[in-house]
């Protein structure tokens, strides 16, 4: 049963999910690495604390798990978060990862993933990260990320790798052409946020053979580049984030290529760290 008057974080790059007293809160996602300091002040400001209100003065514990927060960044976020609430004497601040493997493994060893709008991996001895394979973001890495499914399914569609019905139905959707798309991945900010959301036009179309292979292709390579540098077959792959949710058939048909099996997933960790505290 969670104890009063703790804040619980879950950040990714494109949302965060703040649970306090059973109530959630949702904000845009808060990434040190990215973001700058008045950035994260502002979402804190501006998104978080008008939805707490009379709340705030009784928070004495936050625990944030969010994308971006490496051990060097810790402090940061930590002293952000005392700032915004001046009342919690008790703040911590981890990556995203290590709240992964909690909810995902608990106190046992296993391979926790995150695969939502980026993606990450490690491998967990029941306490700490004792092997992580860099993702290296959606440009140089990410294989498995909802960033990387956008990027695969764009060079599919304009490289005529998929039905043209898909492109037409594409482009009325989203109201843009190929100059546009370019554009908006080429000159606009957050491209990985906007490439993540085309999961959700994707996943209707999941039907049709070369979409479904385009998916599975994207999480075998997340398993080769990412998972089998761990050289532990004998563990069972579990994962966090919404494509691996919304893909599970996908991502199990992946992990059965590469020869592991799949394990827990769930949409978010939230639930379970919730329950722990």
């Amino acid at each position: 049963m969670m104890k009063q008057n703790i804040l619980i974080a879950d950040s990714g790059s494109t949302k965060t999910d703040w649970v306090l007293d059973g109530k959630c809160v949702h904000t845009q996602g808060i990434n040190p690495f990215h973001q700058d300091e008045e950035t994260i002040r502002g979402i804190l400001k501006e998104e978080l604390l008008p939805n707490l209100k009379s709340q705030i003065s009784n928070i004495q514990s936050i625990r944030f798990y969010g994308s971006g927060v490496r051990p060097e960044l810790e402090e940061k976020m930590q002293r952000l978060l005392a700032e915004a609430f001046p009342h919690a004497t008790d703040i911590e601040a981890h990556g995203d990862l290590l709240g992964a493997c909690i909810a995902l493994c608990g106190n046992h060893e296993g391979i926790a993933c995150i695969l939502g709008t980026g993606a990450n991996s490690c491998l967990y001895d029941g306490q700490h990260i004792v092997m992580n394979t860099p993702p290296l973001g959606y440009i140089l890495g990410d294989e498995g990320s909802g960033a990387v499914l956008g990027i695969r399914f764009l060079n599919a569609l304009y490289k005529n790798r998929l039905p043209e019905n898909m492109k037409t139905a594409f482009e009325a959707h989203t109201a843009m052409q190929m100059p546009q798309v370019i554009e908006r991945v080429y000159r606009q900010p957050m491209p990985n946020r906007w490439l993540a959301s085309l999961s959700t036009f994707i996943h209707e179309y999941i039907s049709e053979p070369a979409v479904e292979q385009l998916v599975v292709d994207n999480f075998r390579q997340f398993i080769v580049k990412n998972i089998a540098p761990y050289h532990r077959p004998d563990l069972p792959i579990n994962a966090v984030g919404s494509i691996a949710f919304y893909y599970k058939d996908q991502l199990g048909a992946a992990v059965k290529a590469e020869g592991y099996t799949l394990g827990k997933v769930v949409r978010s960790p939230l639930d379970a760290l919730v329950e722990m505290e």
